[in-house]
């Protein structure tokens, strides 16, 4: 007999046909048997834990993030093969990289991997790897045509169409917000991710469908739809990337938190990229027609010798309703002229929302990555509908709900406040397009960037940088009076932006996926879509009913509450987490206000 101990000091003992595994700690015994009438079994008896619980599974995974493992035992006579797993209720089945290291050679004592139920026999993690990172490039890749298109008609909607395109898009929001507090969570649960994706990208062909004959009766309900559409969308997008984020770090070994941040970096690498996308092809359409040069020339002529005129109207002062009502007449003309241009616009941007549907049912179903919570089948109609609802009680949602809000402010001060009274007023809407491709190129390299610097620094430190980059241009905002000669800050400005939204998009989506539980994972970005939503909402209504200066104040009120939310957040989990109960359940901020006065 021969005894020599691995690298995990258990002492193995060997002689012809049975071998015997002694660790140090755990007091498992492992032993292989052959005879010429059984095939190789394998039988672990776990002396710890076998009186404990003597659950018998076939299905599961190895132990992960400190949860329960039920040993199987397999005898020489048991009629079937099943060799020893471990079950977790919310992954499907694998072997771990251990045992995958002390298979026997030769075709002795083989120990099979068991594949799930609904899985390829021939599944390998390295495959795994590939198909999961195969569906985020695909998901990303949707969402670029789907939002090519819609960001760039949003943009021209409220120009092109006056009062009825400015009355469309603020049902667009509403239909969002009520989507946002109703549909996810039930969507998502009964659907599933990938069928909610597919639909909701469906729904904004429609809207985008509807302005090429763009009327009451096709602007307005059309974008109820997609406003609808557009909350589920998200969820299960966030939801899905959550999930094979998780699943890819147990796959590999690697950190959570790391893998999900990673995950949304790239997603909105792809994303943010869609302001170049869009730009390109309004701009590149616009300039299209006989003597485009000239009038393009004459036009800018035109715009220069307004601008100079009132130039001292420009920036912080600047209102875009005292604007509008100096230059309706002139824009009226030039959308008259460029009418079959943008019908032109709105064909390509047609297609490009069709691509993006088609592109989506490439897709797998999360379920072929993560098993289905089978706790969440039970849950009824009324639960699932009021589960955004029950969130909003969590203590972590509460402080983070300015910090929300802020994103989806920043979004659209960039995109209508900062064009109108820093671009458009000074230098012109011909460099409209240019500026925002320098945005969407800055925001795109610092999502692919984020990742990498978080991995070093930490999530604390990026929020840090964003909040201190945005108070530096807010800053600068206020005192800067933009002059036409002053161009190239135009670009810097919005570039340094642009780098700041990056942030503040992966890291958001991140911490909502790191400081709630994967189940909740629908509730929370239900929530986190919804107060995004109602801070883009409340910035569109207020984007001809207050001036620049105000809009700023707004935004530096949300930066700074909703960074000391974001710093609640993360004290309370140095501590430990919020407040639980005997059972171990987060006692909903509520309980714990009636608690303090009881």
């Amino acid at each position: 007999m021969e005894s020599r101990k691995d690298r995990n000091g258990d002492i193995n003992y060997t002689s012809n046909n049975h071998t015997t595994t002694t660790p140090n700690t755990n007091k498992t015994t492992t032993t292989s048997t052959t005879d010429k009438d059984h095939q190789p079994t394998l039988c672990m008896v776990d002396l710890h834990h076998i009186k404990k619980d003597t659950t018998m599974t076939r299905e599961g995974t190895p132990p992960l993030n400190g949860l329960t493992n039920h040993a199987y035992i397999k005898g020489d006579d048991d009629t079937d093969n099943n060799v020893t797993t471990t079950h977790n209720s919310s992954h499907r089945g694998t072997t771990s990289k251990g045992n995958e290291k002390d298979k026997y050679k030769g075709g002795e004592g083989l120990v099979e991997e068991i594949p799930p139920a609904d899985q390829d026999p021939q599944w390998q993690p390295g495959i795994e790897r590939m198909a999961i990172l195969k569906n985020l490039i695909i998901i990303s890749m949707s969402f670029v045509f789907l939002f090519t298109s819609y960001n760039a008609v949003a943009n021209l909607q409220s120009s092109l169409h006056r009062g009825l395109g400015t009355f469309a898009l603020s049902s667009l929001y509403t239909g969002m917000v009520i989507s946002c507090l109703l549909l996810p969570t039930w969507a998502v649960r009964t659907l599933g991710e990938k069928t909610t994706m597919f639909l909701s990208t469906a729904c904004y062909s429609g809207y985008v469908a509807a302005q090429l004959y763009p009327r009451v009766y096709t602007l307005v309900p059309t974008s109820l739809v997609l406003g609808a559409a557009a909350a589920p969308l998200w969820a299960a997008k966030c939801t899905y990337l959550t999930k094979i984020a998780i699943r890819y770090a147990e796959v590999t070994g690697q950190n959570s938190e790391l893998v999900i941040t990673r995950f949304f970096g790239i997603f909105f690498l792809f994303f943010q990229s869609t302001n170049i996308w869009g730009n390109l092809i309004s701009s590149s359409v616009l300039s299209i027609g006989v003597g485009g040069i000239t009038d393009a020339a004459n036009e800018t002529e035109a715009n220069l010798q307004h601008h100079q005129q009132s130039l001292d109207t420009c920036g912080y002062h600047f209102c875009i309703s005292e604007h509008n009502a100096t230059t309706s007449s002139e824009e009226e003309v030039v959308v008259a002229e460029l009418t079959w241009r943008h019908y032109i616009i709105f064909a390509v941007f047609l297609v490009s929302s069709v691509c993006s549907a088609l592109v989506m049912m490439l897709v797998d179903p999360v379920t072929r990555f993560v098993k289905r919570d089978p706790s969440q089948d039970d849950k009824s109609i009324k639960e699932l509908v009021l589960a955004t609802f029950i969130h909003m009680r969590h203590p972590y949602q509460l402080v983070i709900i300015p910090l929300t809000i802020w994103s989806g402010l920043e979004q659209q001060f960039l995109s209508t406040d900062y064009t109108a009274a820093y671009v458009s007023c000074s230098v012109g809407v011909h460099m409209l397009g240019y500026v925002l491709i320098a945005y969407g190129v800055s925001d795109s390299l610092g999502c692919l960037t984020i990742t990498a610097l978080m991995k070093k620094v930490g999530r604390v430190p990026g929020f840090v940088i964003a909040c201190i980059l945005n108070f530096i241009l807010i800053t600068v905002f206020i005192y800067w009076p933009p002059r036409p000669e002053h161009l190239p800050w135009l670009f810097i400005c919005a570039a340094f932006w642009g780098v700041a939204d990056s942030v503040w998009q992966t890291q958001i989506n991140a911490l909502y996926s790191v400081i709630f539980p994967p189940e909740s994972s629908p509730s929370a970005f239900s929530n986190y879509r919804l107060w995004e939503s109602v801070g883009m909402l409340v910035a569109y209504i207020t984007s001809t009913a207050l001036c620049v200066d105000d809009k700023i104040t707004i935004l530096l009120t949300f930066l700074v509450v909703g960074m000391v939310g974001y710093v609640m957040v993360e004290v309370m989990e140095r501590r430990g987490g919020p407040p639980k109960d005997s059972q171990g359940k987060v006692i909903p901020l509520d309980k714990l206000i009636i608690s303090c006065f009881s």
